[in-house]
């Protein structure tokens, strides 16, 4: 039951960051336009690259160490103290040559750039992978909310026009840092002080360092694409792509969701040796993921047409087709989550997921080479989708010999066939509808309907799934 409060608390936060953006995304994309929008993602990507170098894996490695030792206080605190230690000098590191990057190569954009430093300080002081490895997710959810919600009061008071692009740029990263700065407190009762002889920070280096080569590797196949549609492509053309690519990112939050969960969970049961508890919740969690990211596809590629420019304003009618062509990425990710995520990692076969996510980054840049001069935005969101199945493909020959792939997919077609009525439907009533929001909440009902039916029609294991764990609420 406890996997379960978490992945409620984490997928009840993640709808809230679906729900932000509906809000914020159609005022903000009028607001600031495409073009401003453009170079907020522009600098915002060169930002991220530092910050991950600076992370350097720490986050995902933390996260592992706290599971593996959660019911040994003195020795988490010190795993803590250490990995804090390290985490503040590599980021620090990571400061110091952002400064001096945009201090000696940017000229344009460069109070952007020197505004995009607060997310740099704020992974500094990020706790928020301890509390995840004690698989207490209220904490940061909690946290994460409030912060949310003022930043979005904030947004609509202070961001009128173009011009404000340095207030949106400023909001959001006092946010990011706001957030991690009040999760300090709750650490005085978890935790306690141990001698910084005790640290020896660098112990830690090695083992992050395996780490970060799949954390980076796998956010330059998410940033590259906009990197590289910026300086092939014009801002106008990005803008459209970042806003399509938020959108499905946004969706697929609530089915990655799990792995966010998952990770500790399965990391304790492998210290533990319960190697058969591993292997079934890898089964059921691929089976729940798949039941929940196909209708998610689906029903985005049976609306996009319409939506975007309804939802983003006139000047985004094409994000409706970057939204249609990229929404198979969808299933790609939540596949690689399971048997990426929510196994290779927490089993430590760290070598397997840093071969997959860094084929993903090979496949996705020389993807982009080939499609962004001739699809601009559409082939960027093409690029996506094939680099996503490349790493999808690689992370599932490598689990051949421990998982039963057949036992993975025996029920996918069901999700497939309860999805694609689904998409006939929907894309129908959306051809005949005009777009507003009653009208996108009556084809989001009828979707969910039909897609419900033809699972209980098809008996697809998810439904029975859903009735053992009402069962044992209700209890």
């Amino acid at each position: 039951m406890k996997v379960i409060r978490n992945y409620l608390y984490n997928a009840g936060y993640q709808i809230l960051l679906m729900i932000a953006p509906l809000v914020t995304t159609p005022y903000v994309s009028r607001a600031l336009g495409a073009h401003a929008s453009g170079i907020n993602t522009y600098t915002n990507g060169w930002v991220t690259v530092f910050y991950l170098v600076g992370q350097m894996g720490i986050g995902l490695y933390g996260n592992r160490e706290v599971a593996y030792h959660r019911d040994d206080k003195r020795e988490r605190s010190r795993i803590f103290w250490g990995i804090e230690a390290l985490q503040l000098c590599t980021i620090s590191i990571s400061l110091v040559a952002y400064l001096v990057a945009v201090f000696l190569f940017s000229t344009t954009f460069r109070e952007y750039y020197l505004l995009q430093t607060l997310w740099i300080v704020a992974c500094g002081i990020d706790v928020s992978w301890y509390f995840m490895g004690m698989e207490d997710f209220k904490k940061t959810v909690v946290r994460n909310t409030i912060v949310k919600l003022i930043m979005i009061v904030l947004i609509f008071t202070l961001v009128k026009t173009e011009a404000d692009l340095w207030k949106y740029i400023l909001l959001i990263g006092v946010a990011q840092l706001s957030g991690n700065l009040t999760l300090w407190p709750y650490l005085k009762s978890n935790i306690q002080w141990v001698s910084p002889k005790e640290w020896h920070p660098l112990r830690h280096l090695y083992p992050s360092l395996l780490l970060f080569i799949p954390t980076i590797t796998t956010q330059i196949y998410l940033v590259v694409n906009k990197l590289m549609l910026g300086k092939i492509g014009q801002p106008t053309a990005l803008g459209q792509f970042d806003y399509a690519d938020r959108l499905v990112k946004l969706v697929l939050a609530i089915v990655t969701a799990t792995g966010t969960v998952m990770l500790p969970h399965i990391a304790n049961k492998f210290a533990k040796g319960d190697l058969k508890g591993v292997r079934e919740s890898l089964y059921n969690s691929f089976d729940f993921v798949t039941a929940m990211a196909v209708p998610m596809m689906f029903g985005l590629m049976a609306i996009s047409e319409k939506f975007a420019p309804w939802f983003l304003g006139n000047g985004y009618q094409d994000a409706g087709k970057i939204i249609f062509f990229e929404a198979p990425a969808i299933v790609f990710i939540a596949w690689s989550n399971v048997t990426g995520d929510q196994y290779l990692m927490p089993i430590d076969r760290v070598k397997e997921y840093t071969v997959s996510v860094s084929i993903g980054a090979v496949v996705n840049v020389i993807a982009n080479i080939l499609l962004i001069p001739f699809y601009s935005a559409n082939g960027a969101a093409l690029a996506t989708v094939i680099a996503e199945f490349s790493v999808m493909a690689v992370q599932m020959n490598f689990v051949r010999s421990t998982i039963r792939r057949r036992q993975l997919f025996r029920s996918s077609w069901r999700y497939f066939l309860g999805g694609l009525v689904m998409f006939l439907v929907v894309n129908r009533i959306c051809d005949v509808m005009t777009m507003n929001i009653v009208n996108m909440a009556i084809q989001i009902f009828v979707g969910t309907v039909i897609y419900v039916v033809c699972l209980f029609i098809l008996k697809a294991p998810v439904i029975e799934q859903a009735k053992v764990v009402l069962g044992k609420e209700a209890k």
